[in-house]
């Protein structure tokens, strides 16, 4: 009798494992995009934006604003010389570059060489804050909000940079 009880603890203790994995593997993936964004941005994959939207917060808001507003006039000098956070809303500029372009200025920072000599921003590296991941899905967020248009016309730049690469053959 004894071996008997042994056998169904452990069966059951083996379901419970098992079903306690299946839920945290279930709750991972719902969170995290799929492996064909984690390399672009995406604003039509809900999953990716919703991640991305709660890097922005924790990590971009405070600057470019919680309703990427960015901060009051932008496009002047503040007495340190340097611009204020741009906003990333279809106000502002973001969407004339290409989401390679964009990933590097998050990645790596404004600073040359994505920026003239001698530039200095406030807009830091966050490569060694950030996955790469998270950087494609803050953008995937970003561009989510942009209207029709103005994801056209960036789509247009990106496609435009892909063409230019295919000839080069990057």
């Amino acid at each position: 009798m004894r071996t008997t009880s042994s056998k169904v603890r452990a069966t059951a203790v083996g379901i419970v494992s098992l079903l306690l994995l299946a839920s945290g593997v279930g709750l991972w993936t719902q969170f995290v995009p799929s492996e064909s964004a984690q390399h672009r941005a995406d604003p039509e994959d809900q999953k990716q934006v919703t991640f991305g939207e709660t890097i922005y917060r924790a990590h971009c808001a405070a600057c470019h604003g919680p309703r990427l507003e960015g901060q009051p006039n932008w496009r002047e000098r503040k007495p340190d010389g340097k611009l204020p956070a741009p906003p990333h809303d279809e106000t502002g500029h973001t969407w004339h570059h290409a989401d390679d372009q964009l990933f590097r200025l998050s990645k790596l920072g404004v600073k040359p060489p994505l920026a003239p000599k001698g530039y200095e921003s406030d807009m830091p590296a966050f490569g060694g804050v950030l996955t790469d991941q998270q950087i494609w899905a803050v953008l995937s967020f970003i561009k989510s909000k942009w209207p029709d248009h103005i994801r056209d016309r960036q789509e247009r730049i990106n496609e435009a940079l892909r063409q230019r690469q295919a000839k080069k053959g990057d």
